[in-house]
């Protein structure tokens, strides 16, 4: 048994959800999502709730089940209220710009760097701070992530692209290094 997955989905009133088959598709304030789910899953609506069960009896059935269940309920969350995440750059020089659509990224390279954000997602810039927004938890994590993977926090001076909030792990220099031994 699963108990993420034996937990009901409760469906907001501006929200719809349709059932077809393999296919679920939300609709929200914020915009529409579809999600295809596994043959040895079942989803029923009932009235204002989702109810999510296995009908296969394989070893994967409960793994499936309560990510379904997980996936589904964050897609109600994303038509309804939307995601955001934030990320922090952190360095002498290092900043970032929006120029069109796109996130233009000074980050001591010898050229600026250009990230394309997908066409569901919404990038914001003010002062050092980078907020990634969009309605699917999965592909706004994604993009945060991919912009993170730019310049990582090196472990020294804190330098680089890391989450707000995110702890570094310091490592003391070779000074400090050396003359506590």
């Amino acid at each position: 048994m699963s108990k993420i997955g034996k937990k009901p989905i409760e469906i907001p009133q501006d929200v719809t959800v349709t059932v077809e088959a393999p296919m679920v598709k939300i609709k929200g304030p914020k915009g529409e999502l579809s999600f295809k789910v596994s043959r040895e899953i079942e989803v029923k609506l009932d009235g204002k709730q989702l109810l999510i069960l296995p009908v296969g009896k394989s070893k994967k059935v409960p793994a499936l089940w309560g990510t379904t269940r997980a996936i589904i309920a964050n897609m109600v969350a994303g038509v309804e209220k939307g995601f955001e995440k934030k990320l922090e750059i952190e360095g002498v020089g290092f900043k970032a710009q929006i120029q069109g659509n796109d996130l233009i990224l000074n980050l001591g390279f010898s050229h600026p760097v250009i990230f394309k954000p997908p066409e569901n997602v919404k990038i914001s810039v003010e002062k050092n701070i980078i907020m990634v927004s969009g309605i699917s938890l999965e592909v706004v994590g994604q993009v945060a992530a991919n912009i993170r993977a730019l310049k990582k926090p090196e472990p020294y001076k804190g330098k680089g692209i890391h989450y707000v909030g995110e702890v570094i792990r310091r490592k003391a220099g070779k000074k400090v290094a050396g003359t506590t031994s």
